[in-house]
């Protein structure tokens, strides 16, 4: 019988998308097409979660926001603030994980979870 196992791919319109696809490679390690590469993940869970058409949780303008399964949650924000990345000051901690939110350049708001043990 078939079944899913996984997310293949993310596909979302871009105003550069060259450019955005470089961002995304040099701060979270993840390939786009253009590269010839492609990106790896580790095995682990993953949300699947609509929210309400409403929802106040990412901006009315972002039709969704990705969720990013992080090792070394402050150390990696850390990284990113040194190199001017936009950076949520909200931070978040629950019995699953803490939770942090960073923009892309065209203002896509990306959420950064690190699971706890129990639930990697």
């Amino acid at each position: 019988m078939g079944r899913i196992t996984g997310i293949g791919g993310l596909f979302f319109r871009s105003q550069d998308s060259t450019a955005l696809s470089q961002w995304y490679e040099k701060y979270f390690g993840i390939h786009s097409v253009g590269s010839g590469k492609i990106w790896e993940q580790e095995q682990g869970p993953t949300v699947f979660a609509p929210f309400k058409a409403d929802t106040k949780y990412f901006s009315e303008n972002q039709q969704f926001m990705v969720n990013f399964r992080v090792e070394g949650l402050e150390e990696f924000l850390e990284m990113l603030k040194a190199d001017g990345v936009r950076i949520d000051e909200k931070r978040d901690e629950a019995s699953f994980g803490k939770f942090a939110w960073v923009y892309d350049p065209e203002g896509n708001k990306i959420e950064l979870w690190e699971p706890t043990p129990e639930n990697e």
